[in-house]
């Protein structure tokens, strides 16, 4: 993984992370707006304005790609190096739950 797109993307916000996290099948912004929002129960929602800088910057950094349109609506998908990110990430996460509950980490 390149050290540089790691360093801008570990740790992530938690948009970013909900946006790579909701791109492991195609979709659009609206679609993820929506499945945040539902998956979070209302906690978390992306602006539109968030949602398409980050997805055109994740899309330049080469972590998703356009992978076609559907009614007027660009569908994008993670690439090889968005799902590398997104799993360092996780993992990441899941050594602070660990970690804040006291429980030993074996990688």
């Amino acid at each position: 993984m390149d050290e540089k797109i790691k360093r801008i993307y570990v740790p992530m916000t938690e948009s970013g992370f909900y946006i790579l996290f909701c791109l492991q099948s195609p979709q659009h912004g609206y679609g993820i707006s929506r499945q945040v929002k539902e998956m979070t129960a209302g906690e978390v929602t992306i602006s539109a304005g968030t949602m398409y800088g980050t997805l055109s910057k994740m899309e330049k950094d080469g972590l998703i790609t356009f992978c076609r349109e559907e009614e007027k609506r660009k569908l994008y998908q993670l690439t090889a190096l968005g799902r590398e990110i997104l799993e360092t990430e996780i993992r990441r996460i899941e050594r602070l739950y660990k970690n804040s509950k006291g429980e030993e980490i074996h990688a």
